[in-house]
């Protein structure tokens, strides 16, 4: 499987705001499914798993079942991936057009 197809998961699971606030929330330590669905009132709890299913499948939230609660814990590395696959190397090239620009700008007399 090539890394685009790979990628597809997570960039659908990053598409949706909802799905990005529980990754922001998770990103200060795990939490119980019970306790993300109190953080969403306007939620119901069936579409907060549902969502909490799209993270999963694309591997940004590992569950782990203790007891009777289900503890989801990020998973940042498939994010990493993204950066490293399409963020950085954009980012790279921007930063030499921005440094050449500066050179230029400052071996222009005033």
């Amino acid at each position: 499987m090539s890394s685009e197809s790979t990628d597809d998961p997570v960039f659908k699971a990053l598409a949706h705001r909802r799905r990005r606030e529980i990754l922001d929330l998770l990103k200060d330590g795990a939490r119980t499914t019970g306790t993300l669905c109190e953080m969403f009132p306007e939620m119901d709890r069936c579409t907060v798993m549902q969502h909490l299913k799209v993270l999963e499948e694309a591997d940004l939230v590992i569950a782990r079942k203790e007891g009777r609660e289900r503890w989801n814990h990020l998973n940042s590395l498939p994010i990493k991936h993204i950066y490293d696959r399409w963020i950085s190397a954009y980012a790279g090239h921007s930063l030499s057009i921005l440094d050449r620009l500066k050179g230029d700008l400052e071996g222009q007399p005033e």
